[in-house]
């Protein structure tokens, strides 16, 4: 008999907050804030929110990205080199707080 499979979910039904910031000029910092702690473990379990995944979603080398899961607050951060420094010619995003978008397209 085999296990039972858990459908994918939407990591934006699990996290009612993701977000992101700078983190210097140089550095971003992405944050999500789940639901429950059934939603952080089910996330921080997940390959999709590994720092390799998030390299590769992000498009930077994978020992550039820092992953942090915390528990006691349900989050998960992460962070990772900006393409451009802030406020740099190029940079249309000069506080990094639209740059959560490809989170938005996650399933686990």
């Amino acid at each position: 008999m085999t296990e039972p499979t858990t459908a994918l979910v939407a990591l934006t039904e699990l996290a009612p907050v993701i977000r992101s910031k700078n983190a210097g000029p140089t550095l971003l910092t992405l944050d999500l804030f789940f639901r429950d702690a059934q939603a952080f473990e089910r996330a921080a379990s997940s390959p999709a929110l590994q720092a390799d995944a998030v390299a590769h979603l992000y498009r930077c080398p994978a020992q550039a990205v820092q992953r942090f899961a915390l528990p006691g607050i349900r989050a998960i951060k992460f962070t990772l080199p900006r393409r451009v420094c802030a406020g740099s010619p190029g940079d249309g995003d000069v506080y990094g707080a639209q740059q959560h978008g490809p989170l938005l397209e996650v399933w686990l």
